[in-house]
């Protein structure tokens, strides 16, 4: 299947197609510009052969993000392999966005969530994981991110040997329980943007209910986020003693995700964060 044909965009958008343009940007989509004859545009997202119900969820987990009243991109249509949303236009991200985002990403993570998962399906990336109900944190991320991740990935022995140690060891890894957190679960800078108005805005959501820490360890690992984003966070909604030791182990699901889908470097990383957390 392709992406949907200029006249379905033009009856989800309300007015026809001027033309459409390739455009740099995505690591698993196509990522396309679509000029309607009014003047709006509309960013449509592809990928042949999307996993089943990839883009369904996305837009499932957009909508649940803005009802916590963050800024994000309006959806305008779905289909089994694309995604098309209003496109827009990118501000700076001056100290005033910063602290916005900050804010806006504590008030994401206090409207919380029924459980620990989600009704929709779960994409670490584009790998396909489970988002069923579990009743604590600690059994989520097992049972529904690292065990999935880290067979989804070519995992050496000696590896896995130091990763049933740690999920042996998980409860006590993680710090003071919480009530599930609505988390955005692929928070990195690629992933955060400000509009021309200066309003930020969350991009490309794996969103379910999970811990918050996940969010804010992420932002770490690959930078882009300025301490007054951290700052203004913690002012919002401070953390728990003891988060900065709990980083690493925070950081693991996501490089198993990158493990899975290019190997190589990652799984020493992996091996690195097992090493320090065991």
């Amino acid at each position: 299947m392709g992406p949907p044909d200029p006249e379905h965009i033009a009856q989800l958008a309300g007015s026809q197609v001027h033309t459409t343009t390739r455009i740099p940007g995505g690591y698993v989509s196509d990522a396309i510009r679509v000029q309607m004859a009014n003047g709006q545009s509309v960013f449509v997202k592809h990928t042949r052969h999307a996993p089943a119900g990839l883009f369904r969820s996305e837009a499932a987990a957009l909508a649940w993000i803005s009802d916590a009243g963050v800024g994000v991109p309006d959806v305008v249509g779905v289909g089994d392999d694309w995604l098309a949303l209003e496109w827009i236009d990118e501000g700076e991200f001056t100290a005033a966005a910063q602290e916005a985002l900050g804010r806006d990403i504590a008030r994401m993570h206090r409207a919380g969530a029924e459980q620990f998962g989600a009704p929709w399906d779960g994409f670490a990336g584009p790998v396909p994981v489970p988002n069923d109900a579990r009743d604590t944190w600690p059994a989520f991320l097992a049972e529904c991110r690292i065990i999935p991740l880290a067979h989804a990935s070519s995992l050496p022995a000696e590896i896995w040997r130091r990763l049933d140690s740690l999920l042996a060891n998980l409860p006590d890894l993680l710090g003071p329980p919480e009530p599930p957190a609505r988390v955005h679960g692929d928070l990195w800078a690629g992933n955060r943007m400000v509009n021309s108005e200066g309003v930020p805005v969350l991009l490309d959501p794996d969103a379910y209910g999970g811990h918050r820490e996940m969010d804010l360890a992420m932002m770490r690992l690959f930078g882009g986020f300025p301490e007054r984003v951290f700052d203004a966070y913690a002012e919002e909604f401070p953390l728990e003693p003891g988060w900065a030791e709990r980083v690493k182990v925070n950081q693991l699901v996501p490089v198993l995700v990158h493990c899975a889908m290019y190997g190589g470097k990652w799984i020493g990383d992996a091996d690195q964060i097992l090493r320090s957390v065991g």
